[in-house]
């Protein structure tokens, strides 16, 4: 499979990579996340246009720490968010809409209180699916 397809379209993904601010805890920044920013993005999802929001919370400790180590990585993020939309033309659609504009404006001000943006990256995708289980 070239792209991942919903109801015929080839998915769109947004991935944005998050690290803390620093005055927060990885308890602190998750909570946050979870209870307040995530319930905030799935109250703007019409606006958005978007199929699916994910958070990945990163796991504290030694597993995966020491995985880190031996591979010689960098700091870890503190989480991943995957925006998914039907297509790059829903994408495109929705960010030509004004009410998608301002909740985009009220995500990057919500967001300024618990993400170091600049330390943040982000990026629109495609997966390439490589292997999956039947079935998944």
């Amino acid at each position: 499979m070239i792209a991942p397809r919903i109801g015929g379209n080839a998915v769109l993904k947004l991935t944005f990579c998050l690290h803390r601010l620093p005055r927060l805890s990885l308890a602190e920044f998750q909570d946050y996340w979870l209870t307040r920013h995530g319930p905030l993005v799935r109250s703007l999802q019409p606006a958005l246009g978007m199929l699916r929001y994910v958070q990945l919370h990163r796991l504290p400790g030694d597993l995966a720490d020491g995985m880190r180590r031996v591979r010689g990585a960098p700091e870890p993020y503190d989480g991943v968010a995957e925006l998914w939309w039907e297509s790059e033309e829903t994408y495109r659609a929705a960010r030509r809409n004004p009410e998608a504009r301002e909740a985009g404006r009220v995500l990057l001000e919500d967001e300024a209180k618990f993400i170091d943006l600049p330390r943040s990256p982000l990026w629109l995708n495609r997966e390439q699916v490589i292997y999956a289980e039947s079935g998944s």
